[in-house]
């Protein structure tokens, strides 16, 4: 399988939208309590600075997404922050890898300075060594800063990378 990853289409938004739900339902990684609907996943991915799908080039089928968006503004806008989604099946096939460096390059592109990750749940181990692997600084540890879907607590690892 050869994966390549472009901007959302219309076409591509239902499979984003089923993608990025499934890992709001999981309850271990996004911010985010509710589940999007067609329109309301029209209008969070319209909204982003950019949304980056990634797709299988034999079935265009897509099989992961990002979004990449200012992580504040004014005198912090010069950083931006990034969420990942890999499609179930299709997880360990480095997928993940491919989406965070192309984040880094629109990142870059879109005039950024440094990406930022807020909340990187202490138990997301493929993320943190991940992150590790491309050169991302960890920032320390913030005690009880995720919400789990069970109702418990874990810390969250935020880390940043210079671009």
């Amino acid at each position: 399988m050869e994966v390549k990853i472009r901007e959302l289409e219309q076409e591509s938004l239902a499979p984003a939208i089923e993608i990025w739900n499934n890992v709001v339902e999981e309850g271990i990684a996004f911010p985010q309590m509710e589940l999007l609907d067609y329109n309301s996943g029209r209008s969070f991915f319209r909204h982003q600075s950019y949304t980056g799908v990634a797709y299988d080039t034999g079935t265009d089928e897509v099989v992961g997404l990002y979004i990449l968006h200012p992580n504040n503004v004014g005198r912090c806008g010069h950083i931006c922050n990034a969420s990942y989604a890999v499609k179930k099946d299709r997880k360990g096939m480095h997928i993940g890898e491919r989406l965070v460096k192309h984040s880094i390059e629109m990142g870059r592109k879109s005039g950024f300075g440094i990406l930022q990750f807020n909340a990187v749940v202490k138990s997301n181990k493929a993320a943190l060594a991940l992150y590790k692997k491309l050169g991302f600084t960890q920032l320390g540890i913030i005690p009880n800063g995720f919400l789990l879907k069970d109702g418990t607590y874990e810390d969250i690892i935020p880390h940043y990378i210079e671009l």
